[in-house]
């Protein structure tokens, strides 16, 4: 079986069948942007989340997703975490890796579907639980309970239109949710910056980068995605 290598080591990142997976999302992807137009964002969440993964996340058919959350987690500073936060976890794999480096982790998604699917697949998973929350929308009994907090292809979800301006108060927000010296992981989909996902991605990266509650301590390129490591101040 042929297939591709990153950069970094020549891992394994993904097979030709990958593609699939590529075109799945693609689909997903516009078939989201119709129903939030007709239906408004929680309720388009729910219903793609309806029928299954609508990502194809856990299909293991597919490499390429179950290899980026390995790598997404092992880019992560060499300690142990106490409770980490997953925003937008979908159906849980991240989350569920990332108790490999912390004692608790909450998964938190604005589908109450997605999460009743996070909850079956994982259910008696010591320390990982799953709440339905939206990312624009976060409690502030939230604020500094979590010293790890990962947000992986989600803030490019927000409600548009998504200016500079609303990047950087999603950034401000997203650092209250971290204890000082708590790291937060984001990763987003990057392509040669070619695409206007690929635009956004980078925008929202240096909103982040830009926060004066986070300092911004490694930036890494993988294929086909960002991620940048920032610690809270």
């Amino acid at each position: 079986m042929s297939a591709f290598t990153g950069r970094a080591g020549g891992f394994l990142f993904m097979v030709p069948r990958d593609i699939g997976l590529f075109l799945r999302s693609a689909r997903t992807d516009a078939s989201l942007a119709g129903l939030r137009a007709r239906l408004g964002n929680k309720s388009a969440f729910d219903a793609i989340y309806q029928d299954g993964d609508p990502w194809a996340s856990a299909d293991p058919r597919y490499v390429y997703q179950r290899r980026k959350y390995e790598v997404i987690a092992g880019l992560l500073p060499q300690r142990r975490f106490v409770s980490a936060l997953d925003l937008g976890c979908g159906t849980g794999l991240l989350a569920r890796r990332l108790l490999g480096h912390a004692d608790t982790v909450l998964g938190v998604d604005i589908s109450a579907a997605a999460v009743a699917r996070a909850e079956l697949a994982h259910a008696g998973v010591q320390g990982l639980r799953f709440a339905q929350g939206d990312i624009a929308d976060l409690p502030d009994t939230l604020d500094e309970k979590f010293d790890l907090l990962v947000l992986a292809d989600s803030l490019y979800y927000l409600p548009p239109p998504l200016d500079d301006a609303i990047l950087k108060s999603a950034a401000s927000r997203m650092a209250r949710l971290l204890r000082p010296g708590g790291i937060c992981l984001l990763a987003n989909h990057f392509f040669a910056g070619l695409d206007a996902d690929s635009r956004l991605s980078r925008r929202i990266h240096q909103a982040f980068a830009w926060s004066p509650a986070m300092t911004l301590k490694a930036a890494h390129r993988r294929p086909f995605y960002l991620v940048s490591i920032l610690e809270k101040i």
